[in-house]
């Protein structure tokens, strides 16, 4: 690493979920306020966290998932209105904990200049327009990030 650079922070977003979207964006917005470099690479279900028509209302999925805030075996998960209610719940925790929603949290991370890349061949296998991505992302390949992370003091996946 160079001295005369700053630390460089490459983030891999590969899961859509609301519990899912909050550790790329937290870690982003919080490195980049340590004057680090940052660039997230969206990518398969990620892109729901950038994607204009789904942002703002990503779940907590009840089913299969370990870490429900409330022990929930598989069964009772699969019941009707379940991932609502996980979905409230986890929503209600952060409001109550004063975290940022994660429009709020988009909304940091650009004003911050975090990188925000969406995987132009995740869009293309998905059918996901580019017009479907919030306003401010770079729509690029693997190598674009590779390119980024190569040099990364800090990589993580979500």
């Amino acid at each position: 690493m160079s001295e005369d650079r700053p630390k460089r922070v490459a983030i891999i977003a590969a899961h859509g979920t609301l519990d899912a979207a909050y550790p790329p964006l937290i870690i982003a917005s919080t490195a980049a306020a340590l004057d680090m470099e940052v660039a997230i690479f969206f990518t398969f279900y990620g892109l729901d966290i950038i994607n204009k028509k789904k942002l703002n209302n990503l779940k907590v999925p009840s089913v299969g998932n370990p870490a429900m805030p409330v022990p929930v075996p598989n069964v009772v998960g699969m019941l009707p209105g379940m991932t609502s209610m996980a979905t409230g719940m986890m929503k209600g925790k952060m409001k109550k904990a004063n975290v940022a929603t994660i429009p709020e949290l988009l909304e940091i991370c650009e004003e911050a200049e975090v990188r925000l890349i969406a995987c132009q061949m995740t869009l293309d296998v998905l059918g996901i327009k580019n017009e479907d991505i919030m306003d401010g992302v770079e729509f690029a390949g693997a190598s674009t990030f590779l390119e980024f992370a190569k040099d990364a003091d800090i990589t993580l996946t979500f």
